[in-house]
């Protein structure tokens, strides 16, 4: 910063110092211009008539034609001086830059000093077909210029085929070119499925015999250079890896079989092309661990008979409870059919009385009829209820 800072005074002092110079010549010029011939100069040397008569010759327009070439000339003046630092390292790095397209960057407001940088790596490493102009794009379209030429020259020694064009585009999709397109194409990345630094570290999934198994794998994949723009990210592999390790467990007939062979499970993975519409290729899949979990199938089946267990209970307690509710039932009937018997035996006495006065009953009947009262009590008596007390009914 200092020293730019130092550059910005020596310029600022060089071109304070020419427009003085020239200011000076033009007030020469212009007081020997105005002198008579034959009068004395402001000047310590009296002036001769030649030289009055040659100061009379310079005209307005002659005047005029001098200032405009020095503006001229001071206009380019500046111009050497504010590029001339950044032409001559292009100009001496073989990439040559010319000062109208310096100065275009600069009136698009573009940074010549890291244009030109970006162009001196590009053509130290043999990528001459990158022009500024395609510099000058991809910065104001708002990419970062050196990143790109990085990555252009780490595909480039790699013979990884990346364009310019599709550095720009990984570049403003928001990827950065160089780490996540050319170096994972040289050097695989191993990502752990399912990922422990956002939840369970393992995959949880049951056999068909009812046996839990988590597993744990590790795929290696390599950058897709062309579907990096629009592919999907490590994410969307890891979620797909996920499901086929889940399905692969869930269809082995015993957890013994996914014990014996781990394997199967990264073989039917990659059959399945887990890696198409994202911006990886994989290279391999392997099971890291697998661990045996609860018998989930018996822990199922007991909760299944307790399930059981309870409704048989609920279906039981409704029957006792309608058991229940029809021996009340047949309680209040007997009470009712007593209610009748007594009524019944209440009008027995008022039966006989009438027959009394009908006619139609002797004394001598009535006290036989007393008699066989008399002895039905006896043995009621005798068996050990009470007179005309009906019998109890069994308790269930």
């Amino acid at each position: 910063m200092n020293a730019l800072r130092c550059d910005g005074v020596a310029r600022a002092f060089c071109l304070v110092a020419c427009m003085a110079m020239v200011i000076g010549t033009l007030a020469l010029f212009a007081a020997q211009a105005t002198a008579q011939p034959g009068t004395n100069s402001p000047g310590p040397y009296p002036q001769t008539p030649d030289q009055g008569a040659g100061a009379k010759g310079l005209t307005p327009l002659v005047i005029g034609v001098i200032i405009i070439c020095t503006i001229v000339v001071l206009i380019l003046f500046g111009v050497i001086v504010a590029f001339f630092k950044i032409w001559i390292r292009a100009y001496a790095s073989g990439a040559h830059v010319s000062f109208g397209t310096l100065i275009g960057m600069r009136l698009r407001k573009v940074p010549a000093s890291l244009i030109v940088d970006a162009r001196i790596i590009a053509v130290k490493a043999g990528l001459a077909g990158t022009t500024t102009n395609d510099l000058e794009t991809h910065y104001l379209a708002g990419g970062n210029v050196i990143q790109v030429v990085r990555a252009l020259v780490a595909a480039d020694k790699a013979n990884i085929p990346l364009t310019f064009q599709k550095a720009a585009a990984i570049d403003l999709a928001g990827r950065d070119p160089f780490t996540e397109a050319v170096q994972i194409s040289v050097r695989p990345e191993v990502i752990d499925a399912p990922d422990p630094s956002k939840g369970p570290d393992k995959v949880t999934a049951v056999a068909k015999d009812g046996i839990q198994l988590s597993a744990k794998a590790r795929i290696t994949v390599r950058a897709n250079i062309e579907r990096l723009v629009g592919g999907a990210w490590k994410e969307t592999v890891i979620a797909r890896v996920g499901e086929g390790i889940v399905t692969t467990i869930g269809s082995a007939e015993s957890y013994k079989a996914v014990l014996e062979n781990p394997d199967m499970i990264s073989k039917k993975v990659l059959e399945k092309g887990l890696d198409s519409g994202t911006a990886f290729e994989i290279l391999s899949i392997d099971i890291a661990d697998v661990d045996v979990g609860e018998n989930v199938g018996a822990r199922l089946q007991a909760e299944q008979a307790e399930a059981d267990k309870r409704v048989a209970q609920a279906k039981a307690e409704g029957r006792r409870a309608m058991a229940v509710a029809q021996e009340q039932e047949n309680i209040a009937r007997i009470a009712e059919m007593r209610a009748r018997v007594i009524e019944a035996e209440a009008q027995v006495p008022l039966a006989i009385a009438q027959a009394f006065r009908d006619g139609n009953l002797g004394i001598m009947d009535y006290y036989s009829l007393r008699n066989i009262q008399a002895d039905t009590t006896m043995r009621e008596s005798i068996g050990g209820r009470g007179p005309s007390e009906p019998k109890k009914p069994e308790q269930p």
